[in-house]
C-alpha cells in the first residue's frame, strides 16, 4: 500500500516526541498527515500537518489511516474505542488504560482483526531485554523459582510533580508510580514470567512526596508452581537500583548496569539436592556473561513496527490486548495494599473500578502547581 496516513492526538511531551521522530525522517512508509491537542497552544511548535482541537473530528476526518494516542491515561479508553469503532488502526502509549475494566473495554472494541492495534510498549525493543526473554523462553533457567526486580531508580522531585496540575492524583493520572513510572517493567515482568495466581502488596501513598497516590510499592507474588516474585519501586529514593535476579533450576541469572551474568548450575539444583551425598555441598557452576547484540530501538522500533504491520502484516512487537496485564498487576498491587489482604488472580475489574471512583470522587486533596518549572522530560523517554 502506499505510506501510512497517520495522525497523533496529544501533542504534550511524548506525543511531540513522535511528532518530531516522523518529521525527522526516522519512520519510513508514513505520512503524518494531522495533530490533535485539546490546547492549541500545544500544537503551535508543530508545522506542515492539519491540526485538529477535537480527537472527534479528527478520527471522522477521513485523512487518516491510523492514529497514535499521547493523551493523559484516563482517555486512552475513549479515544481508543472511537478511533477503533471508526475504522482506524491505533497505538496507544502506555498504560493502554489506567485500570483493568476500561482495558477490557478497550480490548472489546476492537472487533475487526484486520485493524493493526498496538501498544508502546517500547522497552521490548531493548537487546538485553530480548535476550532475557530468549533465555528463559529457551530454558536456559529451567523451572523459575524466584524473582527479584527492584526498580527503584525512578526518582522524582516535588517539583516535577508540582509541574502539572494533573499530575500525581487519581483524578488525573488514576495512580503514581505504578501507572506513570513502571508500566514498561511491569509489562516486562509478565512478559518474561506470566501473571502471578496471588499478589500482596505495601503501598506508600504520598510517603516520600506532597501527593495523593503511591510513590513506594513492595509486592510478593505466588505463582501456581510454587515460584514466588518480588517488585520494589519507588519515585523516593537516591541513588537507586535497578537489578533483575531470576533464579531457575539450572542458575541464577542478574541483570544489572547493562550486564547479564548468569551463573549456571553443572547440574540442576533440584537433582544435585536428592543426588549428592555432601551435607553443605553446591552444585559445580559456570559465571558467564551473556553477550548482547542488536540496537535499541525503543520508540521509534514500535512506531516502525506499527507501520510495518499496517503495510506488509508484520507481526506485532506489543499488540495491545497484551496490554492489560501489566495493569492488571499495578492495579492488584494498589487493591492489595488498599484492602490489607491478598488478592487471588485474576483480579476483579468491576471491585478496582469502584475503589477507584471512589478516591476520586472523595479526594479531598490540594494539589500545588507551579507552571514555572522548568522540567526536560526527553530525559525519561527511554525509561
Amino acid at each position: 500500500m502506499s505510506k501510512v496516513r497517520l495522525g497523533v492526538i496529544g501533542t504534550g511531551n511524548m506525543g511531540t516526541a513522535h511528532v518530531k521522530s516522523i518529521q525527522n525522517g526516522k519512520i519510513s512508509g508514513v505520512d503524518l498527515v494531522a495533530v490533535c491537542d485539546i490546547d492549541p497552544k500545544a500544537m503551535k511548535k508543530i508545522d506542515d500537518v492539519e491540526k485538529f482541537e477535537s480527537s472527534e473530528e479528527l478520527i471522522r476526518s477521513g485523512r487518516l489511516d491510523a492514529v497514535l494516542i499521547a493523551t493523559p491515561h484516563f482517555s486512552h479508553t475513549t479515544i481508543g474505542i472511537d478511533a477503533l469503532n471508526n475504522n482506524l488502526h491505533v497505538l496507544v502509549e502506555k498504560p493502554i488504560a489506567v485500570h483493568k475494566k476500561d482495558c477490557e473495554k478497550l480490548i472489546a472494541a476492537h472487533k475487526d482483526k484486520d485493524l493493526i492495534f498496538a501498544a508502546m510498549f517500547n522497552q521490548r525493543t531493548d537487546p538485553y531485554f530480548k535476550k532475557i526473554k530468549h533465555l528463559i523462553d529457551r530454558g536456559d533457567l529451567g523451572e523459575i523459582t524466584r524473582i527479584n526486580w527492584i526498580v527503584t531508580d525512578w526518582f522524582r522531585t516535588q517539583a516535577y510533580y508540582n509541574s502539572g496540575s494533573w499530575r500525581a492524583t487519581w483524578e488525573g493520572e488514576g495512580g503514581g508510580v505504578l501507572l506513570n513510572q513502571c508500566p514498561h517493567q511491569l509489562d516486562l515482568y509478565q512478559w518474561f514470567f506470566g501473571m502471578p495466581d496471588k499478589v500482596r502488596a505495601f503501598c506508600g501513598i504520598g510517603k516520600k512526596h506532597d501527593i495523593e497516590v503511591e510513590d513506594e510499592v513492595t509486592a510478593y507474588m505466588q505463582y501456581k508452581n510454587g515460584a514466588t516474585g518480588v517488585f520494589i519501586t519507588t519515585t523516593g529514593e537516591a541513588p537507586g537500583t535497578n537489578r533483575l535476579e531470576i533464579t531457575g533450576e539450572n542458575g541464577k541469572l542478574v541483570f544489572e548496569n547493562n550486564k547479564i551474568l548468569f551463573t549456571k548450575n553443572e547440574i540442576s539444583m533440584t537433582e544435585f539436592n536428592k543426588t549428592t551425598d555432601k551435607g553443605f555441598g553446591t552444585p559445580e557452576i559456570w559465571n558467564v556473561e551473556i553477550p548482547v547484540n542488536g540496537t535499541n530501538g525503543q520508540h521509534v522500533e514500535i512506531i516502525q513496527n506499527f507501520v510495518d504491520a499496517i503495510a506488509d502484516g508484520k507481526e506485532l512487537i506489543a499488540p495491545a490486548e497484551e496490554g492489560i496485564k501489566s495493569v492488571e498487576l499495578g492495579n492488584a498491587m494498589l487493591f492489595s495494599s488498599m484492602n490489607d489482604m491478598t488478592v487471588e488472580m485474576p483480579l476483579d475489574s468491576d471491585a478496582y473500578a469502584d475503589i477507584l471512583q471512589s478516591l476520586i470522587d472523595n479526594s479531598t486533596f490540594e494539589k500545588k502547581t507551579d507552571n514555572a518549572v522548568k522540567t526536560d522530560f526527553t530525559k525519561s523517554f527511554t525509561n
